[in-house]
């Protein structure tokens, strides 16, 4: 096994790896994903466990543009046994997941829809109001795409079998150096990552995010493309960059938000110290951007004043905003607290996204609200981006 320094890997598997598929790309791209999504693992100095599960959550949004009427090739389409093989092992079962998709939601189709329908399907109570057909397609790819993912990337990384990463182990045979990712199952097969590589990713996360773009458009604007004479880097990058609106109407929140108003219970909007006591004088903002994290989870959505919630638009709140509404977030949480359904949300959504936050924490408000800040000021730093 041929030993390459964390802090070269990355550049060496973006840059000079031979690629036949985009696989690899798509690999470097998903944990980095991962590494942000899940901001507070560092704190445990512990190598890193990630079902390959969620890696296979992320292929199918990036993949997702590729198996559109006319399909975008990822690789070759090599000829074996008489018959022409698909440049994407997935490529059947995950056309079959967005046909169906289309079907449930007419008119809404996006490149960006992969991204909303894993961002669905992790939470289980909005998973269970999907057609049982599209739940088990939906499985069905995962299962194809996590295969994929064992067999290819995993394996070749880099210039030998294993010599990025070890072969992939059930989470319960890897022993208490390793923690997992939140929500991380006993039986989960998962994808070690070294402390030092993590952080790797923690720290050059914005330059990993643009050369996997890059690289990935190139290498698919080399593919011979099918009945698609208009595929150029451009495109591509418009493809693998596109991001979900915010289609969900969140009904389920702003009822259970009314009721709460009805019963004397008050909210303040975080960024303009706006009272809120009126069911029809609010919005639901995302803390996190849904155009840069399109996250729906319950920690990540407050009441707030509908012109703040404009103004405020895919931009992320300063330190010193954070600052002064941490005492409204803390009061929103404890609202919640206090509705059944809420607060069973609530906890849900905390356990598969935080894994620093216990669920007898006597300040579950505090912590939450502490958990969420630091999210934003670590993506914040991390991508670079626009703040107000």
């Amino acid at each position: 096994m041929i030993s390459i320094q964390p802090g070269n890997t990355i550049s060496t598997i973006l840059k000079h790896d031979r690629k036949v598929t985009s696989y690899k790309i798509a690999l470097l791209r998903a944990i980095n994903d991962v590494v942000l999504n899940f901001p507070d693992l560092p704190k445990l100095q512990k190598d890193i466990a990630i079902p390959i599960r969620v890696l296979a959550e992320f292929w199918i949004a990036y993949y997702w543009p590729f198996v559109q009427e006319k399909p975008i090739y990822q690789g070759p389409r090599a000829e074996r046994s008489g018959k022409i093989r698909n440049d994407m092992s997935f490529r059947p079962e995950l056309t079959e997941l967005r046909l169906i998709w289309n079907k449930i939601t007419p008119g809404h189709s996006k490149p960006s829809d992969g991204f909303f329908i894993i961002n669905e399907f992790r939470i289980t109570r909005r998973k269970q109001s999907y057609p049982r057909n599209i739940k088990e397609v939906y499985e069905k790819t995962i299962t194809k795409i996590s295969k994929t993912i064992r067999d290819q990337p995993i394996r070749y990384a880099g210039p030998d079998q294993w010599t990025v990463f070890e072969q992939p182990k059930q989470y319960n045979q890897i022993g208490d150096k390793v923690i997992g990712i939140p929500d991380t199952k006993p039986n989960d097969i998962c994808l070690l990552l070294k402390k030092e590589l993590w952080d790797d990713f923690q720290q050059l996360s914005l330059w990993i995010e643009a050369l996997c773009l890059h690289e990935w458009s190139l290498f698919t604007e080399k593919q011979k493309q099918l009945e698609i004479i208009d595929i150029d880097r451009g495109t591509i990058y418009k493809l693998l960059t596109d991001r979900p609106d915010n289609r969900r109407p969140l009904t389920w929140e702003r009822n259970h938000i009314d009721i709460l108003i009805t019963e004397g219970r008050e909210f303040i909007c975080p960024w303009t110290e706006f009272r809120i006591y009126q069911s029809g004088n609010y919005e639901i903002d995302h803390i996190l951007p849904i155009s840069i994290y399109p996250i729906n989870e319950l920690w990540n959505l407050v009441p707030s004043n509908p012109k703040a919630n404009l103004r405020k638009s895919d931009k992320f709140p300063s330190t010193n905003r954070l600052a002064k509404a941490k005492p409204n977030l803390i009061l929103a949480y404890n609202n919640y607290e206090a509705s059944k359904p809420l607060s069973k949300a609530l906890h849900e959504d905390v356990r598969i996204r935080f894994i620093s936050i216990s669920e007898s924490m006597g300040n579950y408000s505090n912590e939450v609200s502490t958990a969420v800040i630091n999210f934003i000021e670590q993506v914040s730093a991390s991508r670079n981006i626009a703040r107000y």
